[in-house]
């Protein structure tokens, strides 16, 4: 499996990547990251007890790469857990660069094969926890 490390002001989350699962959403994710679409950008939108969710481009939550995604809901690991990464979307097959991370499973469980579930964070759950709305995203780097 492919892995990631989220570099952001509050810390550092370690991603395992669900490459069997979603492969074409992982692979959209370290193109982006790889691309260094994500660096500097914020978490505009933090819900207690709920998610975090960044990769927009103009920090209010509308913006993308300029392109769309499919979902891939078909796979195994498709529920939203605590730690769980996941396409954000207006509707589906219009994800593109927005993800959220789950602080828990505790409100999650209505997005499972609603949103393409992509990956999970192994090491450095606190880190969820610590983001409040504003924070960036330092970089990404794939470890492939």
């Amino acid at each position: 499996m492919s892995k990631a490390e989220i570099h952001t002001e509050k810390g550092v989350m370690k991603v395992q990547f669900y490459d069997k699962d979603a492969p074409g959403t992982v692979a959209n994710f370290i193109k982006l990251s790889k691309a260094g679409f994500y660096d500097g950008l914020t978490f505009h939108r933090v819900i207690p007890d709920f998610v975090i969710q960044g990769g927009c481009p103009d920090g209010t939550g509308m913006g993308g790469p300029g392109y769309t995604i499919k979902c891939e809901l078909d796979g195994d690991n498709q529920y939203h857990d605590r730690g769980v990464l996941s396409m954000a979307h207006a509707g589906r097959d219009t994800g593109g660069s927005q993800f959220f991370i789950c602080h828990s499973r505790t409100n999650t469980s209505h997005l499972d094969r609603q949103h393409t579930c992509f990956g999970k964070v192994y090491e450095g759950l606190e880190v969820i926890d610590a983001i409040r709305q504003g924070d960036k995203i330092e970089k990404i780097l794939i470890d492939d």
